[in-house]
């Protein structure tokens, strides 16, 4: 005989608890002592119970599901970011999808449409490469308290964001190379038109100027945050007749291209030259040699992301008082950096 499907009131007899804590797990996990979440999570398990969405949608006008905008799922910058944002709708009953907005030739009008069509609640864009246009609709629409940008944005918006120190942590790279000798520093930049291109540019920037040291043009080289990008600045790098000791990359990626390049070239990091990349990647502490980077606690972008938008989900959009969050960086010292084996310009010997 098959088993009947289980019914709320059996995963509250499981777990010891009444009908109504079972409702708020599953509405308002966050309002529950951890202990009684735990329980009746498990008892869910135990029970088997699922949570009839279709009716609950037409009851609550509540779809369960969220969707995250990702401008490149094949970059595993983002693998941290995502994991962030799915352990924490984990504990809650809203799904999580996720779309690439490359694959679709306007992902503003379709993640309008999917509001509209009560198919999502909520949304969170890691993609800040929006249009005007792109950004305007989605200000001006009846979602605006349920759209929250996390790790790139759109400058000049009124929506809601977590991103990382970027300044901060430009800084911090500049100022590393500094301590260690260096004054000659190239920086291989991220794509023209990129939020993250710039706020990390200008913190270069400004941490140069503090420490009066010396500007090339042929310096600051444009990249992409890709591999390819960080190749080719390294192919530039070689034919320079005034080569610069050490290298600020604006990605793990382009750092880890670059040292590829470079070493083919005959110029060994660190001993020739120096790299430091910008995110600590998984793979930038396996690297040869290892990548002295600038580490962003992608996990914790994800996260707070999430938690931020749920509260606005199910407060109904009262949103926070400070609709920015900046979650801080630190420096990860490896062996890509090291002193300078000639005396850079202004430094003697």
């Amino acid at each position: 005989m098959a088993r009947k499907p289980a019914k709320i009131q059996d995963v509250a007899k499981a777990a010891g608890v009444s009908t109504a804590t079972v409702s708020r797990a599953l509405s308002h996990p966050d309002l529950l002592a951890d202990k009684t979440r735990v329980a009746v999570m498990e008892a869910i398990r135990e029970t088997g119970y699922r949570v009839n969405h279709a009716a609950r949608t037409l009851r609550t006008r509540r779809a369960g599901a969220v969707l995250v905008l990702t401008p490149n799922l094949g970059n595993p910058f983002f693998s941290q970011i995502l994991a962030g944002i799915s352990a924490t709708f984990a504990e809650t009953e809203y799904s999580v999808l996720i779309a690439d907005s490359r694959d679709y030739s306007d992902i503003t009008r379709t993640a309008l449409d999917y509001f509209a069509d009560t198919r999502i609640d909520g949304i969170i864009s890691l993609d800040g490469g929006l249009s005007p246009a792109q950004l305007a609709a989605l200000e001006g629409s009846d979602y605006a308290d349920r759209i929250i940008f996390a790790c790139e944005w759109v400058q000049g918006m009124h929506l809601p964001s977590v991103r990382s120190d970027n300044p901060q942590g430009a800084r911090l790279a500049v100022q590393h190379l500094y301590d260690l000798g260096h004054r000659d520093i190239a920086h291989v930049t991220g794509p023209e038109g990129n939020v993250l291109t710039a706020v990390r540019r200008e913190g270069m920037l400004a941490e140069r100027n503090r420490l009066h040291l010396p500007v090339r043009e042929e310096w600051i080289i444009r990249g992409d945050f890709s591999l390819q990008s960080g190749q080719e600045a390294a192919r530039r790098i070689l034919a320079m007749q005034h080569r610069p000791t050490a290298v600020f990359c604006a990605s793990d990626m382009v750092a880890i291209g670059l040292i590829s390049t470079l070493s083919q070239g005959g110029l060994r990091v660190p001993e020739d030259i120096s790299v430091i990349g910008f995110d600590d990647i998984e793979m930038a502490e396996h690297t040869l040699p290892p990548l002295t980077t600038i580490r962003q606690d992608r996990q914790a972008l994800g996260s707070r992301a999430a938690r931020r938008l749920l509260h606005q989900i199910e407060e109904e959009g009262d949103a926070p008082a400070d609709s920015i969050e900046v979650i801080g960086v630190e420096l990860v010292v490896r062996a890509s950096t090291a002193r300078p084996v000639t005396a850079p310009s202004g430094v003697q010997a």
